[in-house]
């Protein structure tokens, strides 16, 4: 059996994160619109996130983030002139589009990729399809440069393949790790790729909230990928009535466990039969009912949006929870219940990463998984892999760069464009990305 760890990859806040509340479906998006952010101490969150996870012995990585305000986006608009003028003229004439091309979406870095692990993939490799994330305008501005900046991380192309997104087509909607859940055994065996998706392409949908993921973005991307052992379920109607705009806000998983709420899947036994018809293990299924924990509750706490995750030397599962979770009683109540007794999961460690669950995101939502042997791991770009030291150092750049209140209206400010920029071309010296990482660079 080929050893192999849990690696985290995730995103880094940028500079212009703001609650514009972009995103309908999400819930917590749509609430805290228009409300001032803090930059800065989102990104202190964020490190302390990481400095947890190296601390509990996982491989950690930093995503940084993207180019933004896309000036290049809004000049494809119509929009001339200076950079600052064209980001004047947009706040004037267009707020919404200025809006957009501001979004600091590209932190959640579950949504940045599917990813297969060497150990399911039929040439050996390490797979990676960058999600288009075209439900969202402002989503879909990210899929050329997360492919970019896969291929930094993971330069080495006998051990690691990092496609370019699927067609930017209604057909291929695709939302990433989001909505997949690998289950194994052990980390280095093959194991079973869970694909969840909201609809048909070939199907009509006049849901309250749109069905983000397609089953033929899935299959496209296992047939890519060669992944084996897959599974593809249909994610609950009713659930994206309510604000389940993604299935890691609903289920999560790790090793031979599935956590998930009663309301995850549109068939939950065809979804437990198949996984165990795939599997060279015996899965273990934790379901939360209705009656424990009401899907509204489910949603508001995140509690789902946990990182599950099997550290080195324990059997037994840890589950990353945010904060809400804790101040949420019957969410509590659950999690509580889950290491009361011989389960799973053994333990819940609590994080505050307030500042992303304004936008509805939760510890999951922050991390790209990627499961790596030892010798993929030593291929990765070093500059980027978590360490204290780096944490004191990204903490002391963003204390320099970034501001600590933003309103939507700021966004209008060409010296946020300015201070964007110069923090982000320290932050390529920082990771070891390259001098033209970035368009502005280029």
């Amino acid at each position: 059996m080929t050893q192999a760890v849990e690696a985290n990859c995730d995103g880094l806040v940028g500079p212009t994160h703001s609650f514009a509340g972009l995103a309908p479906g999400n819930l917590a998006s749509e609430i805290h619109k228009g409300e001032a952010s803090n930059p800065r101490a989102a990104v202190v969150e964020g490190l302390a996130k990481m400095r947890l996870l190296h601390d509990l012995g996982l491989p950690q990585f930093v995503l940084p983030p993207h180019e933004r305000p896309d000036v290049g986006f809004l000049r494809s608009l119509g929009f001339g002139g200076t950079d600052a003028a064209v980001i004047e003229a947009a706040g004037r004439t267009a707020p919404e589009l200025l809006n957009t091309a501001c979004s600091a979406s590209p932190m959640w870095a579950a949504n940045a990729a599917t990813v297969t692990p060497s150990a399911d993939a039929a040439d050996g490799r390490v797979h990676f399809t960058p999600a288009n994330l075209l439900t969202n305008l402002h989503r879909s501005l990210e899929g050329e440069q997360t492919a970019r900046s896969l291929r930094t991380l993971f330069p080495d192309e006998t051990r690691f393949a990092v496609h370019d997104p699927l067609p930017a087509q209604p057909h291929f909607a695709d939302e990433g790790a989001a909505n997949h859940v690998r289950l194994c055994a052990d980390h280095g065996e093959a194991g079973v790729n869970l694909f969840v998706w909201g609809r048909d392409a070939w199907e009509g949908w006049s849901g309250k909230f749109p069905a983000r993921q397609t089953r033929q973005a899935f299959e496209a991307v296992q047939r890519r990928h060669g992944a084996g052992g897959a599974v593809f379920a249909r994610q609950a109607r009713r659930a994206i009535e309510a604000g389940v705009f993604h299935n890691d806000v609903v289920c999560v998983g790790a090793r031979q466990c599935l956590f998930f709420h009663e309301a995850a899947f549109e068939d939950r036994t065809a979804v437990e039969a198949d996984i165990r018809a795939a599997a060279g293990f015996e899965p273990v299924f934790v379901e939360v009912a209705e009656a424990d924990l009401p899907l509204g509750e489910a949603v508001k706490s995140y509690l789902f949006n946990s990182m599950l995750i099997s550290l080195p030397g324990e059997d037994r599962l840890t589950l990353i929870a945010p904060m809400e979770v804790a101040e949420t009683p019957r969410a509590h109540a659950v999690a509580q219940g889950l290491v009361s007794g011989n389960g799973p999961i053994r333990r819940v460690e609590y994080v505050d990463v307030r500042q992303s669950m304004r936008n509805g995101g939760g510890p999951a939502c922050l991390r790209l998984r990627v499961v790596l042997t030892d010798e993929e791991l030593a291929a990765t770009n070093a500059d980027q892999r978590f360490t204290p030291a780096l944490q004191t150092r990204l903490g002391a750049w963003a204390e320099a760069r970034y501001r600590d209140r933003l309103l939507p209206a700021d966004l209008a400010d060409p010296a946020l464009l300015v201070e964007s920029r110069t923090a982000l071309d320290e932050l390529t010296q920082i990771l070891g990305l390259g001098s033209d990482f970035y368009p502005f660079q280029r």
